[in-house]
């Protein structure tokens, strides 16, 4: 043994903290929890005063390493506490395969709050939504409404996908949802009359050409969209629609008609 760790060992200053951190009450505690010395902290975690409000208090610390993580996931009180779950995922040093395990333990919000959080892993926010995306089938309405104003993009990708139109509306307006996922949802089954009026209005949407190509090439657009869209495109876009072989009788001759007018 090296003289510095001997030196270490025999330290009666260092003796009293971990005498105090074994034997401190309830109140005393907190300032035990204070200590910047890990050995000290790891025996606070077998003094029996300590309680959830304790870890709590410690899991909001960001200087934790991960091995007095895990010994405070391993505690009987991290499996009984919601809220220490909680507080272990939200701590930026918990390991990736510990936050893995609570996930499935937090509520609906608090996985979307974990997405958002400073300092969250890559793993851990796709871990996140992931969770999320798995009870949308069985969410309610109203939290799939409060989702579609505060999902990240897969979250809104998977919500559309359900195609309900009131959820929709409110996807269309998320500054996280992606032109891509109207772009595809526009090509799918869940693009009905209603949803595609819906896109074909909203400011953010209606002067994308990507967009208002999906949106004509789909065989449910309503033809009032025709007649507003296609004064826009040029003789080449008008052409390439047609040529698509996506339209019906009433849309094909909504197109060759506008092609007549430039020719005349």
């Amino acid at each position: 043994m090296e003289d510095s760790e001997k030196k270490h060992i025999l330290d009666p200053a260092s003796s009293r903290q971990l005498h105090s951190a074994l034997t401190a009450g309830k109140d005393e505690l907190y300032l035990v929890l204070q200590s910047p010395s890990i050995e000290v902290l790891r025996a606070a975690l077998r003094n029996p005063a300590l309680d959830e409000a304790h870890l709590l208090t410690l899991l909001k610390r960001r200087d934790l390493p991960e091995d007095l993580i895990k010994a405070i996931h391993k505690l009987p009180l991290a499996a009984e506490s919601h809220n220490l779950k909680l507080a272990l995922v939200k701590n930026p040093n918990t390991p990736g395969t510990i936050v893995t395990m609570l996930l499935p333990h937090l509520y609906l919000f608090e996985l979307v709050a974990v997405c958002f959080l400073p300092g969250v892993t890559p793993d851990q926010k796709l871990a996140a939504e992931r969770a999320v995306i798995q009870r949308i089938p069985t969410t309610p309405l109203g939290n799939k409404l409060t989702l579609a104003r505060r999902g990240t993009a897969p979250v809104l990708e998977a919500l559309l996908r359900e195609g309900d139109p009131q959820v929709v509306e409110i996807c269309l307006s998320n500054p996280q949802i992606k032109e891509a996922f109207i772009f595809q949802f526009l090509s799918s089954a869940r693009a009905t009359a209603e949803n595609i009026s819906m896109i074909a209005r909203h400011p953010r949407w209606k002067t994308r050409p990507n967009i208002i190509g999906a949106i004509l090439k789909n065989q449910r657009t309503p033809l009032i969209w025709f007649d507003l869209f296609l004064p826009g495109l040029n003789t080449a876009e008008l052409k390439k629609l047609l040529a698509s072989g996506r339209l019906d009788g009433p849309r094909k001759k909504s197109v060759e008609e506008a092609l007549h007018r430039r020719r005349h």
